[in-house]
């Protein structure tokens, strides 16, 4: 498999803000495979830190008391709607899944997130979208 990733200087992930441990859990996955992990406050900071780096996903957390999370995926599709988006949320019943496929959201996981089930939908994200088995 070709690595299309070899041609970037850096692969950035960009992921909500959580009251939990979650970048320190990313951070497990992320730090060995020399992704670094950025992290949003709010809807107004996703879009800032996405037009000065290059992002290659987001993660957002449907449930976070600083951001409404179908709003800062809908601010991101709105100048860049081909950036993969993971959500995150409590409980993803049907109107979660319908809105996620309205917003072409690559995945959505339940929380809390595990960590393998993250693992495995980034391998298939960054296969899929970049060529690169980085998260294998």
């Amino acid at each position: 498999m070709v690595d299309r990733m070899s041609n970037i200087d850096e692969v950035n992930v960009l992921a909500s803000v959580a009251g939990w441990a979650w970048p320190s859990a990313l951070q497990d996955i992320f730090k060995p495979r020399g992704v670094n992990l950025m992290v949003a406050q709010d809807s107004n900071e996703f879009v800032d830190i996405i037009e000065q780096r290059r992002i290659h996903t987001a993660i957002v957390d449907m449930d976070n008391e600083n951001s409404n999370g179908l709003a800062t995926i809908k601010l991101i599709r709105f100048d860049y709607p081909r950036l993969p988006c993971i959500m995150l949320k409590d409980k993803a019943d049907d109107n979660v899944l319908v809105r996620a496929l309205e917003l072409d959201v690559f995945g959505v996981i339940n929380k809390p997130v595990d960590m393998n089930i993250l693992r495995g939908l980034l391998n298939r994200l960054f296969q899929k979208r970049y060529n690169s088995d980085i998260f294998a």
